[in-house]
C-alpha cells in the first residue's frame, strides 16, 4: 500500500512513521504506544543514566514485542574552559540577582553524555531492533558491537556531505534533518547554522547522493508532510513536535501552553540552553541573550549556568528560561494519544497518496 517499503522492511514496522527521540519529552509510555500502533517508537537516552536507560528499556520490553529505537548523542565532550564558563555566568548574573539566586552555587543540567561502552553494554543486553545517533556516529568498535547482534543503525544528516559520511560509516538508513526541525540540529561536519538546508531541498539531494533509504525529518507534522516526504524520495518520515501534546509526552505545562499558541514564526535556532544550535520557541532568555551567543560554553556545558534559572522559573509557572523545543510546524500538533495520532497520520497519508494516483 505504501509507495516505498524499504524502511518498513528494514526496520520491521508497519507504518513509515518514526517518532523522533526528543530527550526530556519522551519516555517509555510514548515509545510503547507508537510501536504498538505500528510505527517506530524511539527512546532518547542521551539524558539518562545507565540504570535509567536499562529500567526504561525493561518497561518497554515487558509491554511490547514490536520494533523499538534507542537514540544516543555521540558528541565529543568539550575541554574545560573556565574563562568561558565565567564569562557566561557573568552574562547571566542579572537574572540570578532578579530571581534571588546565588550565582556561586553549583549549577547543573549539563547531563548529556555521548554513547560509550557502558551504554553499549545496555544496548547489547536488551537488543533493541534499531539504534540511532545524533551528531554523527560513535567509535567504529561500538557500532560494530551494536550491528553484531543484528540492530539496524540510523543517524541524522543536515547536509549531503554528512549523509555520504554516515553511509560510509555503515548507517543502514539516513535521517535527512531539515532546518525546520525542532530540538538540536544534528550537524557534525560544520557548525555554520547559516548554511543549513530546509527539508524540501535537503531530502531529494540526499536521496540522490546515497544508496541507503532516507527518512525525511523537519517540519513534518501531518499527513501532508508525510505525502511530501514520499514525493521527495524518502521512504519514511520522522515526526517529533506533533507528539509533544500527546498525553504520553513528558512535556511540561508551560511548554504545552506555548505550543498551543505557537505560530509558524515562533521558533528560532538558539545555542543559549546547551551550547549547540537547537530550535525552540522564543522566550525571554532567547530574546535578551541570544538566539546565538558567542560566549555560550560548548555543548552541553552552557546548560550548567542556565539550569538554576530554569528550575526557579518553572517552579513559579514560567517558561522564560526553559528550552521550549519545537519545529516550525508546531501549530499542527494535536492533543491525541500517541498511538491514535500515529494511526491517524498513516491513514490520512495513505488516503492522500491513493487520491493522487486514482484515475480522474
Amino acid at each position: 500500500m505504501w509507495p516505498d517499503r524499504r524502511i518498513l522492511d528494514l526496520l520491521d514496522i508497519e507504518l513509515p512513521i518514526i517518532q523522533a527521540p526528543m530527550a526530556g519529552s519522551v519516555g517509555s509510555e510514548m515509545v510503547i504506544a507508537v510501536s504498538e500502533a505500528g510505527g517506530l517508537g524511539s527512546l532518547p537516552c542521551a539524558m539518562l543514566s545507565v540504570d535509567q536507560a536499562r529500567n526504561e528499556l525493561g518497561i518497554i520490553r515487558q509491554r511490547t514485542s514490536r520494533s523499538i529505537n534507542v537514540n544516543f548523542f555521540c558528541h565529543r565532550p568539550p575541554a574545560a574552559n573556565p574563562a568561558r564558563d565565567a564569562a557566561w555566568k557573568t552574562r547571566l548574573h542579572g537574572y540570578y540577582a532578579e530571581l534571588g539566586l546565588d550565582p556561586e552555587a553549583p549549577g547543573g543540567g549539563a547531563n548529556r553524555a555521548p554513547f560509550d561502552d557502558a551504554m553499549c553494554d545496555v544496548v547489547v543486553d536488551v537488543k533493541p531492533e534499531v539504534v540511532s545517533f545524533h551528531f554523527g556516529m560513535p567509535e567504529r568498535r561500538l557500532v560494530a558491537r551494536v550491528k553484531a547482534y543484528g540492530a539496524k543503525v540510523l543517524s541524522s544528516a543536515t547536509s549531503v556531505d554528512e549523509a555520504r559520511w554516515l553511509e560510509d560509516q555503515g548507517c543502514d538508513a539516513v535521517i535527512a534533518q531539515g532546518y525546520e526541525a525542532g530540538g538540536h540540529q544534528g550537524m557534525f561536519l560544520t557548525d555554520d547554522v547559516a548554511g543549513q538546508v530546509g527539508t524540501m531541498a535537503l531530502v531529494p539531494q540526499i536521496v540522490d547522493a546515497v544508496k541507503v533509504p532516507v527518512i525525511a525529518s523537519g517540519g513534518i507534522a501531518d499527513a501532508r508532510g508525510i505525502v511530501a516526504a514520499f514525493a521527495l524520495g524518502a521512504a519514511a518520515a520522522q515526526i517529533g513536535t506533533a507528539y509533544l501534546l500527546c498525553p504520553e509526552a513528558k512535556t511540561t505545562a508551560t511548554h504545552r501552553a506555548a505550543l498551543k499558541t505557537a505560530k509558524d514564526n515562533a521558533s528560532v535556532l538558539t545555542n543559549v540552553f546547551t551550547g549547540r544550535p537547537a530550535r525552540g520557541i522564543v522566550n525571554r532568555i532567547i530574546r535578551e541573550v541570544g538566539p546565538m551567543s558567542e560566549i555560550a560554553p560548548e555543548f552541553p556545558l552552557a546548560a550548567t549556568a542556565v539550569a538554576p534559572l530554569r528550575a526557579n522559573a518553572e517552579a513559579n509557572g514560567s517558561g522564560e528560561f526553559s528550552p521550549l523545543w519545537t519545529g516550525q510546524a508546531g501549530a499542527l500538533a494535536r492533543e491525541l494519544p500517541a498511538g491514535e495520532l500515529t494511526t491517524r497520520l498513516a491513514a490520512d497519508a495513505l488516503a492522500r497518496l491513493h487520491a493522487r494516483h486514482s484515475p480522474a
